[in-house]
Formats: structure tokens, C-alpha cells, sequence
């Protein structure tokens, strides 16, 4: 059998984005700060570690830690990150509802879920400055080096390097959406905390994932 780590991992995986978010809180609000409300990293610890408390002790697959992420994020937190955050896990959870092994096709098509259930909640897209900027490179990348024949871990490292370019590039660009749009030509040169907040996010998944593997 291909590379692949056991959903029955799903409790332990969300554990570490729930810690790389709550370790950032400051670090991501003092971002938002620039150019936002500066209330990026309290809103997001506060759902994730909402969910790290809802998930501690209990053996969850995957699908079901991530669903009790998604129900905590739009719960928990105010303004559009919530939905924009839980529609991307819930699309992620969908993908390996039933499964017992996740292989990179699977992975693949988990990643592809969660960028396709957002984009159905969002127009925004590569270039508005925000968390798409990092989160469609990744993706790409993923499914391109999974494509070309890449080993599982390698195509992390693959997602792991969008990801972090991505994020990068909102700092050259001016926001088109949400609060930071008002400012236009002043948003540039400072990076969006989403891109920001989403690059942490997939680092760590990857950074989860990799030592699973078997």
C-alpha cells in the first residue's frame, strides 16, 4: 500500500492546529493590527482553543475533529472568519468521512474539498489579498506534485513551500476585500493576517502529518 497515515489520528492532528494558533494569538492580531481590526489572533485562539478543550480526551477520526473544529469556529468566533474557516474544515471532513487510511490521493482530495466548499461562500480569490492567497497555491501545489509522482511527504513539503510564498506575496499586494479594502493603496506592505492565519494552519497540518506516515 502508498503512503498513508490512520484517521483515528484526527484528535491528535487538530491538537496541533490548535496549538500553533493559540501560540500565535499575539503574533496574529499585531498583523491584523496594521491594517484591521487587530482581532484576528484573539477571535481565532478563541475558537480553536474552544476546540482543543471539546476534543481533549476523546479518540476522534479525522472527519469527527474536524467537524467539532468546524462547529467551534462558527460558534466561537465573530466577524467572517468563522464561516470562511468552517467551511473550509467541514469540506475537508467530508472527504474522509468513512475512510480508516488516508493516502495523497485522499489527501488531495481533502484539500481540494476545503478550497472548494469556501469558494462556494466566497468570489475571493488569488490576488485580494487574504487567506486565498496562501490557500490555492497549496492546494495546487499538493495536487501537481502528487500528479507528477511525488512521494506523500514530499508533496507536503511541496504545499508547505506555496503555502509560505503565498502568504509572502500578500505583503506586495492591495486588499480588495473586507475592512482593509477601504484603505486601498495603504494596505501594501504589511501581510494579511488570513493568509497569515491559513499558512500556520497548513504548515502545521503538514508538520502533523508527515512523522504519521507509514
Amino acid at each position: 500500500m502508498s503512503e498513508h497515515f490512520s484517521t483515528r489520528d484526527g484528535s491528535a492532528i487538530v491538537a496541533d492546529l490548535v496549538s500553533v494558533i493559540v501560540a500565535n494569538r499575539e503574533y496574529l492580531s499585531e498583523i491584523d493590527g496594521a491594517i484591521g481590526d487587530g482581532d484576528h489572533g484573539i477571535n481565532m485562539a478563541k475558537g480553536f482553543a474552544h476546540c482543543g478543550r471539546a476534543i481533549e480526551g476523546r479518540q476522534l477520526s479525522l472527519a469527527e475533529a474536524l467537524d467539532e473544529l468546524t462547529l467551534s469556529l462558527m460558534e466561537g468566533i465573530g466577524g467572517s472568519m468563522g464561516p470562511l474557516y468552517g467551511s473550509l474544515f467541514i469540506g475537508m471532513a467530508d472527504e474522509v468521512r468513512g475512510c480508516e487510511d488516508i493516502d495523497a490521493a485522499t489527501f488531495a482530495h481533502l484539500l481540494r474539498g476545503g478550497l472548494t466548499s469556501l469558494q462556494d461562500i466566497t468570489e475571493a480569490g488569488v490576488g485580494d489579498k487574504c487567506l486565498m492567497d496562501t490557500l490555492i497555491p497549496a492546494v495546487e501545489a499538493f495536487e501537481r506534485a502528487h500528479a507528477q509522482g511525488a512521494s506523500f511527504g514530499d508533496a507536503l513539503d511541496a504545499m508547505k513551500t506555496a503555502a509560505s510564498q503565498g502568504r509572502d506575496s500578500t505583503k506586495d499586494l492591495v486588499a480588495k476585500i473586507g475592512r482593509a479594502s477601504r484603505l486601498g493603496e495603504r494596505s501594501l506592505g504589511v501581510l494579511d493576517a488570513g493568509a497569515v492565519s491559513c499558512c500556520l494552519i497548513l504548515t502545521r497540518l503538514a508538520d502533523s502529518v508527515q512523522p504519521r506516515l507509514v
